[in-house]
């Protein structure tokens, strides 16, 4: 819950840092062959899962590295792929250093998304396919992705994964303001990013968040 004192629930690297946390925790011990499976729903390995999960915290991070961010749509690095239908990445992880390997690959990213997030200006903007954002906003987005390519992973291996639910509660409130809550936070930012359905709301097919800047007024 908010701290005391919190005009709202805000997002900062403090909560992308626990996000990542409760990933490698979740996801450590894991025996190697179990990273082959596909991840939950989606067309993507286990293993290729991981890696898109790195390319975005990386990714998030580097925009806010540049002087003046809304002047670059986007940071030109070379994107490839390990095979067609894999993810298209700048970063991959190195498959002789196994799963921990990669694992440490996203704590690095994750950990410098949360630094870059503390220390840019809270107004400055940086684009986003869905629209211009603040670095509170890419801090949520960093949460979502943790939060939820976790659960896609964890599912694909038949694995019990659930994070504390003041992150989703946070993410929610920051990236998802026309979605209220059901049942539990968690299980509302499922549904809000298409993992599951309910008895009354399908599954979504087609969703987005919406990081514009919160009001300062």
């Amino acid at each position: 819950m908010p701290q005391s004192g919190e005009p709202h629930m805000l997002v900062s690297g403090k909560h992308v840092r626990q996000a990542v946390d409760h990933c490698i925790n979740g996801l450590t011990g894991v025996p190697a062959a179990q990273w082959h499976v596909r991840a939950g729903g989606l067309e993507w390995t286990c293993w290729e899962t991981l890696e898109h999960l790195a390319d975005d915290l990386l990714t998030y991070a580097l925009r806010f590295g540049l002087a003046h961010p809304m002047d670059v749509p986007r940071v030109p690095l070379r994107i490839s792929r390990d095979r067609p239908e894999g993810p298209a990445n700048v970063i991959f992880g190195d498959e002789e250093a196994g799963p921990e390997g990669l694992l440490t690959v996203v704590e690095a990213c994750g950990g410098l998304l949360a630094t870059v997030v503390d220390t840019t200006a809270p107004t400055a903007l940086a684009p986003h396919v869905f629209d211009a954002s603040d670095p509170e906003g890419f801090a949520a987005m960093g949460v979502v992705e943790t939060l939820v390519h976790t659960h896609d992973i964890a599912q694909g291996m038949h694995r019990s994964w659930e994070p504390p639910q003041d992150l989703s509660e946070r993410a929610l409130a920051r990236l998802f303001p026309d979605v209220p809550i059901t049942d539990t936070p968690w299980s509302t930012l499922l549904w809000a990013t298409g993992r599951i359905e309910t008895p009354d709301r399908p599954r979504r097919t087609n969703w987005r968040w919406y990081g514009a800047p919160r009001s300062r007024g």
